[in-house]
Order: C-alpha cells, then structure tokens, then sequence
C-alpha cells in the first residue's frame, strides 16, 4: 500500500514532510495510510505571503466578484467529489457520513456565492445599518461601515470534519476579502488535503488567498497581530491553551471558538408515545448517536424526556440501536463506522466510563461488526446510559464522550427539563420535540441564553426539516460558555466576522462619497435626459429629477375608492375622518399618492429602465387633502447588483406638498440594462 506523504502550501510552493514525521493510520484497518510533518516550515513566510500577496489580491474583488470565485470553486469540488469518497473511508466514515462532510462542505460555498450576490453589494465596503442624523439640521450624520481585515486568518480544524470545517471557515473569510492558512486536525489530515489540493489545482482563488499546513502550526501564532483572526474548533482545554498564548493576548488577536457541547434534546411534555413529535425524536436521538459514530460536535448527549415516558424512550431508542449495523463503511449494509482513531477510541470509553460511575447502561458492550476487524479498527459499539437522578448527578452534564453515547434522563415538568438542559453551561444546540407553541416559547425564553441554536421540531416541519445536529450556512454555528463563546457562518454575520465596523461621521457629501450611496443632504446632479433614459453604467449617483405638480381633488380620491375598492372612512366620510386625530378630514389614499408620484416621474417611452420591481421603507410622513398639490424628487440612490444584462439601482423617491413638506417617502428599486 502506498503511503501519502502529505504536503505544506506555503507562498505558492508545495513542501513535504521534513524531519521527523507523524504516521497517520486508517480508521478501518490500523493501516499506516499518510505521513506528515510541518518541520522546517518558514511560518513567518506564510504570514507574510498572506498580508503582503493575498490579501491586497482579495481586496481588489468586490463582494460580488469574490461570490463569483467562491461559486466557480463550489461548482470545480462538485464535479470531484468521487476521490473524495474513497479517501473518507479511511476516516471511519460511512457513504452517508462522507455526504455531511464533502456535500455538506460545497454546499456552504454554493450558499455563501448565493448570499454574496445576493445581500453584499457590488462593492468592496459594506454599509451597516441606516444613516444617523448626529445634528439639527442634517449637515452632519453618522455611518457604520465595514472594510476587510488588512491580515490573515488562521483555521484550525477538527479531525471529524475535515471537508466541511475547512469549506465552512473558508467560504465568510474569502467572501469577507481575508487570506486563510488552514490547519487540519492531523487524525484525518489526508482528506482535508486531497480536497485543498483540489482548491489550489482549480486556479480559482488569487495567489496568496489560501495556504495550508500539514503538521503542527510551529511559531504561527506567535506571528499575528491585530488585523489577524484565529478560528479555532477542538476541545476546550486546546482552546484554553490558544487563548492563552501571550502574543494573542498582547495583541488583541481575534479568537473564534467552537468547542466541547454537552447537547441536549427534550421531549416535550406534549409528546407522548403514539404522538408523530415522540416518534421523529426516538429517530433524532438515534440519527445523532450513530452519525459519523457520534463524533459530531452537536450530537444529543444528553435525552432528556418526561419521567413517566422514560422507560419506552429507553426502549424505543435501544431497540433502533440493536439493529444498527457496525463495521466497514465500504459495505453498503453498514450503518455505523469507527471512530477518527484507536487514541479516539481510547478517549470516547473512558469518558464513557466516567459517565458510568453515576449512571446505568441500558444498551453497549462488545460491537458486532461487518465486514471488518476489531482489534486493528478503532470501532465502538453505541453506549446508552440511563441516569436516574439528574439532579444529583455532575459528570452527565460535565463530560463529553466524543463518540455514540447518550445518556437518558427523566423530569418532572418543563421547568425542571429547561433547567438540565441549561446545566451543559453552554451548549452549540438544543431540540425540543413539541407539538406545543407554549412550550416551543419557554423554551426560548429560559435555554436561549445557554444555547447557540435551539432546533424545535413537530410534525409541521416534515421533510423539510433539516435535524438536530445540522449546522446551516445560513445561521448561527456556536455557542456560550462551555461551547467556546464563539460564531460561526450565520450568513452574512460570520462575513463580518473578517471585517472591521468603523464609525465615519461626515458631512452628507463626504459619507456619499465614502459610501457610493446618496445620502439625503448631499449634493445632486440635474441634467437634460431624465434619468431612467441613462443606462445602468451611465447613472451617477445623486443623479436627481425635479418634476411638475399635480393637485390631488376630492373627484380623484373618489374615483380612486370606486375603482380600487378602497372606500375606508378617512377617504369617503368628512366627520368620521375628522373624529381621527390623524386627520384633518377626508384624505387622499396613500396608494393614490404613490400612484400619482409615479405619473410624475415616470419617463413612458422605452429604455435603459426594463422593470420596477418593488419599494422599501415606505412612510406617510403627512395626510394629503383635497387640493393639495404634490410634486416628487427622484435620486438615484445606490447601484448594487449586476450582470452582464441589467443592473440594481435603488431610487430615493421623496413627494412633497405645495408648502414643500415631505408627505411621502420609499426607496424604487429598477432594474436598467446595461
């Protein structure tokens, strides 16, 4: 059998094990499988290629042009995905594990390409929330904003996910304009670099952008400074002790960690046996302690159901363990593979044990395998403990055993439920199976503060539902306390993560200029072609339209309710309208007045304007009555998504009465051809 010898990236140049090495063996087999060793690499080099080369290369792409890359490299994985498969065998991983893992891992690119294009402009800053007005009269205002990191991010992976939790780091740091060196947890280090060697031979991302170290990460840390993020998922206790590390310290080092996770999942007291929510959880809790053998970081560790139907979740529960097939993943019969390693073996049953000293095991022993060999796998049969007094007891809701092992507890009312599932001080996740909306509300009100996540499921949720243990791209990935403090992906959120929110406070045309977004104030530019007669490359921003009046009569507003059917009292009754103390009388309905603003601005004729596709942020600022006279300012506000047809722009459209008081403003968005 041939030995991989696994490689550095470093600055653009493959580098092989120097010095001694670390023999890598197959979960399956015990065979040696893969050597590495990160001796001799120059990590002062790396970071500097990284900040000097990589990062200046991301920054120059907008936000939508770094989605475009993360897409192309999701689309380049997909269709070479089969290695990958093979490779994950060797891991312990079932077909079905490897599914989570690689598919799991593109579908975090494809998610983060589609959200970029999406919720980012066409940009390299990103505008954070809505202008504040710091004085009386608008002349000075405040803006949050966010620019990339201007240094590198240093992934630190874990052994169980080598796929996903390199692709789930890498897809917000890239999108957030920030180069990355990943660090795969050594235990399945073959699998994270077959698939970053597929990242590098793509040709996708810019020289710099990634590299990748295949050993231990030597001085690194020692190298970061403050515009540097370390992201970091493992145990607490190599959390602690890269926490600590006084270069972090003294610089302020950004630190992200997703660590050790006592998770729970409750039985609603609603969801007895014979109830669809009692028979999708006995599923879950199977689901979670079989995958991947139990090494996910958001398994059920803790069960936690009514006393009085504890006994037939035990029963249920051990009886779907019983038929599990244990062995080799290569044979389609099997259920459940090994663990990542035998030293993982060793740690899962002696924290099993540990857990045993105050609970009962209902269900373990000696695994029956298929297709392969005990002694030389690092196999573990599921372990179901049974623990009788919860509240008692410490080491179940204290001691996480990273494989399949789960531990049943009863309790007496919902109360008592939320409060053992808070005792994980902190948790990556919670479920509750509840068919009860009352209940489905305690539980956030009294766990949520303890949890990262909380998965509520019934028998609404279907198909669709994506499962206790599943991180999404789109949500928060971490936890409180004891799970390390941390976030992850939460779509747009973790981009953010890489990046720095700075306060600019400016006058109107400064932060327009800062911006590339009109803020009202600043300056406008008027001209001979209406505005919807330029193309999407043409318009300016602050490109503005003044146009004629039109006065509103009582016969409009009638005629108005007759054909739309609007006939509300402040529109047809004079007295009951002015029994509202919004109202001076009859008014004007306010899809009138946005109907006749658009008569006023709209240029008829064909052109660049190809459809109006909707408005936001629409205000009645001022009831409009008969014979008043409305006008409308057009401005070209913002031009944000692009292709190589059309493009966004988004227009602040204020209308204004004969006294030139704001009686209506909204923001139309259009798209223009190119």
């Amino acid at each position: 059998m041939t030995i991989l010898s696994l490689q550095s990236f470093v600055a653009g140049k493959w580098i092989g094990p120097a010095g001694p090495s670390k023999k890598l063996k197959s979960a399956i087999s015990g065979e040696v499988i893969a050597e590495l060793g990160s001796a001799g690499l120059d990590f002062a080099e790396m970071a500097e290629h990284a900040r000097k080369v990589g990062a200046p290369a991301l920054r120059k792409l907008t936000f939508h042009e770094r989605a475009a890359r993360l897409k192309a490299l999701a689309q380049y994985l997909n269709e070479r995905r089969d290695p990958l498969y093979e490779l994950s065998y060797d891991t312990g991983a079932t077909k079905a594990d490897s599914v989570i893992d690689i598919d799991g891992g593109i579908g975090t690119l494809f998610v983060y390409a589609s959200k970029g294009r999406r919720e980012l402009p066409d940009e390299v800053l990103y505008v954070d929330g809505p202008v504040e007005q710091l004085g009386k009269t608008g002349a000075f205002v405040g803006q949050h904003v966010a620019t990339s990191l201007q240094g590198v991010a240093v992934h630190i992976n874990a052994f169980n996910f080598p796929v996903w939790g390199m692709l789930e780091k890498l897809a917000p740091t890239l999108l957030a304009g920030v180069p990355a060196i990943v660090k795969p947890a050594s235990a399945t280090a073959w699998l994270a670099e077959a698939a970053f060697r597929m990242i590098v031979e793509s040709g996708i991302l810019p020289d710099g952008a990634v590299q990748f170290v295949a050993g231990d990460t030597g001085d690194l840390l020692d190298r970061l400074a403050g515009q540097d993020v370390v992201s970091f998922t493992g145990s607490a206790a190599t959390a602690s002790m890269l926490r600590a590390n006084p270069n972090i310290l003294r610089n302020s080092v950004r630190f992200v960690a997703e660590q050790d996770s006592l998770n729970a999942s409750i039985l609603g007291p609603d969801a007895a046996p014979g109830t669809p929510e009692f028979d999708s959880f006995v599923r879950e809790v199977h689901r979670e302690m079989t995958a991947k053998a139990g090494q996910k970081c958001t398994a059920i560790r803790r069960i936690i159901v009514p006393l009085k139907h504890r006994d037939a979740v035990v029963e249920a529960v051990t009886e779907r363990l019983a038929k599990t097939v244990i062995g080799d993943p290569r044979d389609e019969k099997t259920r459940m593979g090994a663990l990542a390693s035998l030293a993982q073996r060793e740690d899962v049953l002696e924290k099993a044990a540990l857990i045993e000293t105050e609970a009962r095991k209902v269900f373990g022993g000696e695994p029956v395998l298929n297709g392969a060999d005990a002694e030389r796998g690092a196999f573990v049969s599921p372990m179901l403990f049974q623990l009788d007094d919860p509240d008692a007891a410490d080491k179940a809701h204290s001691v996480e055993a990273f494989g399949p092992v789960s531990t049943v507890m009863g309790y007496r009312d919902l109360a008592h439920a939320l409060a053992l599932a808070n005792r994980g001080k902190g948790s990556l996740v919670a479920s509750v199976f509840t068919h009860d909306p009352a209940v489905a509300r305690e539980a956030v009100l009294e766990a949520g503060a303890f949890h990262g996540r909380l998965y509520l499921a019934d028998r609404d949720t279907g198909k669709e539902a994506t499962g206790h243990g599943s991180p999404l791209p789109h949500l928060v990935h971490g936890g409180p306390g004891r799970a390390g403090g941390g976030e992850e992906m939460g779509g747009i959120r973790g981009v953010l993560h890489y990046m720095q929110r700075t306060a600019v406070q400016a006058s109107p045309d400064l932060l327009t200029g800062v911006t590339r977004r009109w803020v009202k104030g600043a300056r406008t530019i008027e001209g001979d072609a209406h505005p919807f007669r330029l193309r999407f490359g043409e318009l300016e921003i602050g490109r503005t339209i003044r146009t004629a009046s039109r006065t509103v009569t009582l016969a409009d507003i009638e005629h108005f309710a007759e054909f739309t059917g609007d006939n509300f009292y402040a529109h047809m009754d004079e007295e009951a309208a002015k029994a509202n103390p919004f109202f001076p009388g009859r008014v004007a309905h306010g899809y009138l007045i946005l109907s006749f603003a658009a008569g006023l601005f709209v240029d008829p004729a064909p052109g660049p304007v190809l459809a109006n596709y909707g408005l936001d942020n629409l205000r009645f600022m001022k009831p409009v009555s008969p014979g008043d006279t409305l006008s409308v300012q057009l401005t070209a506000k913002e031009k944000t998504r692009r292709n190589d047809e059309y493009g966004e722009v988004r227009w602040d459209v204020a209308v204004t009465n004969q006294d030139g008081e704001q009686v209506a403003g909204y923001e139309l968005l259009t798209m223009n051809a190119m």
